[in-house]
């Protein structure tokens, strides 16, 4: 790792809810510092390529529930209110641009070849404001960070210094240490091969994250060297440069750990998935969620749960779905972005709702595809049925009425529409009709049962009152078997 420049967590991770008692989640909502927004800028490091993700597409891309790498990175940096974001970039530069364009608070440098983290704040310095009094430096592959830890970090710094987040880990093998002098204060930072056997019992290490003072950082950055075997320029001599000449460097220890980790393998990247995860079923469990089996629930970032809804084992819930109170999701469940689901809605196992509505009181129990659909409240969708949504070229919609009973095996072709009150038989294959409100449809493909009217509608609910008053013929025997046949619900 050459000079230690920054710290990476290669510790197991505690396996998520183990144990009697579930673990405290960090706090990762924003907070703002006691410095105006306006005199913090942020420098994100994301140049590196991601050899050992085995992958071409850009490490800092990679999705941790919901989110890539680099979007929680600047999540935490917004949290404590930056005037500027300058993301340094290298590998897959332009994908990675294209990840966010249009959001006007970052801009992107590259750094090309790299040279070390001391030349990618070299090149990022031009984008800093010169009215920035506080330079925060991150790592596009930290993704854990939490913003009360970065405002503790920018609180922490001393006018016309730096201040540098530490972790304290059992196991420090390969990191570089952080030395303190009689008092406590900062005495260095020791490569570990350079350690003596006092030093590399030390367990306190550098993480490489850091608050400087703009102006002094403008003045070291330039002194700094790449006498070194890697040839390269590391930050860490611009911290030893100002603790040489002012001494005024500030040490900040993580409470977590976890807030350390740093991903550069698919393993370290499922670690930090597990810490994301704990955090945002924490989340929903102190807001009144019955979360039923956290260690199998997947939950995204940005997912509205209401109070007393109950979200059974195995189900996945993806970013941007909206959950209304006592609704209940699973077992086995799969919500899509875009889903919403209204008070009371209830989703079974083995359904799939992707960019869709589910009214009030909505019940989709079994083994189901709702594609692009809005079902209005109190409808009922039987077991296996589908909204074929896509043509090969396009996608399209469904609507279904309220208080719609749609049977069993039912295939809706889109566009379709089924009326209020409206029942379609099972196994009925609906290809891209209107089906008006009370009418039954029936077979393959699917065709009115019945006449349209008041008579028909209360037939189809099994009103006795309303049955026309005249001989059965075959005819009117073989509609009303029909409405019955067709009225069989899926339970």
């Amino acid at each position: 790792m050459g000079r230690c420049e920054r710290t990476r967590n290669r510790v197991q991770s505690p396996p998520l809810f183990s144990g009697s008692g579930l673990p405290p989640c960090p706090r990762v909502s924003a907070t703002r510092s006691h410095k105006s927004h306006s005199e913090v800028a942020a420098v994100i490091l994301a140049a590196g390529k991601g050899t050992r993700m085995k992958s071409p597409k850009p490490k800092v891309l990679f999705e941790i529930c919901g989110r890539s790498l680099l979007g929680h990175a600047i999540d935490s940096v917004r949290g404590v209110h930056a005037r500027s974001i300058a993301i340094v970039v290298g590998h897959g530069r332009e994908e990675v641009r294209r990840e966010f364009e249009g959001e006007r608070d970052l801009s992107f440098v590259t750094q090309d070849p790299p040279r070390g983290t001391g030349d990618a704040v070299r090149v990022a310095m031009p984008s800093v404001p010169s009215s920035a009094e506080l330079v925060l430096v991150t790592y596009g592959d930290m993704p854990c960070l939490a913003p009360t830890t970065l405002n503790r970090l920018i609180e922490a710094k001393p006018r016309g210094g730096v201040a540098l987040l530490t972790v304290t880990r059992e196991k420090a093998h390969g990191f570089g240490r952080i030395l303190r002098d009689p008092d406590g204060g900062f005495a260095g930072i020791r490569e570990e091969k350079d350690c003596s056997s006092e030093e590399r019992a030390i367990r306190e290490v550098n993480v490489g994250v850091y608050a400087f003072d703009r102006e002094v950082l403008v003045r070291v950055l330039p002194r700094i060297t790449a006498n070194n075997a890697q040839r390269e320029y590391y930050l860490t001599d611009a911290v030893l440069e100002i603790a040489k000449h002012a001494g005024l460097v500030r040490l900040v220890p993580l409470e977590d750990e976890n807030e350390a980790l740093g991903v550069n393998s698919l393993s370290e990247l499922a670690m930090a998935r597990s810490v994301w995860q704990e955090r945002i079923l924490e989340r929903h469990l102190a807001n009144g969620v019955h979360v039923v089996d956290p260690e199998t629930a997947r939950i995204d970032v940005d997912v509205e749960i209401g109070v007393g809804t109950v979200i059974q084992p195995f189900t996945v819930i993806r970013k941007g779905c909206k959950i209304g109170s006592n609704c209940e999701v699973g077992p086995f469940a799969h919500l899509r972005g875009e889903s919403v689901l209204e008070d009371g809605a209830k989703v079974g196992n083995y359904v799939e709702v992707k960019k869709s509505t589910l009214g009030k009181g909505v019940k989709a129990m079994h083994l189901a595809y709702l594609g692009d659909t809005t079902v209005g409240e109190g409808s009922n969708i039987g077991a296996g049925t589908i909204t074929a949504n896509y043509d090969g070229k396009a996608k399209w919609p469904t609507l279904i009425g309220a208080r719609a009973f749609i049977g069993s095996g039912t295939v809706l072709v889109a566009p379709s529409t089924v009326g209020a009150d409206a029942i379609v038989g099972a196994g009925a294959i609906v290809t891209r009709k209107k089906i008006p409100a009370g009418d039954v449809w029936v077979g393959v493909p699917a065709r009115p049962l019945q006449p349209k009217g008041p008579v028909a509608r209360a037939a189809a609910s099994g009103s006795a009152s309303a049955k026309p008053k005249r001989k059965a013929t075959k005819t009117s025997r073989v509609t009303r078997g029909g409405s019955r046949a067709a009225s069989r619900r899926s339970r």
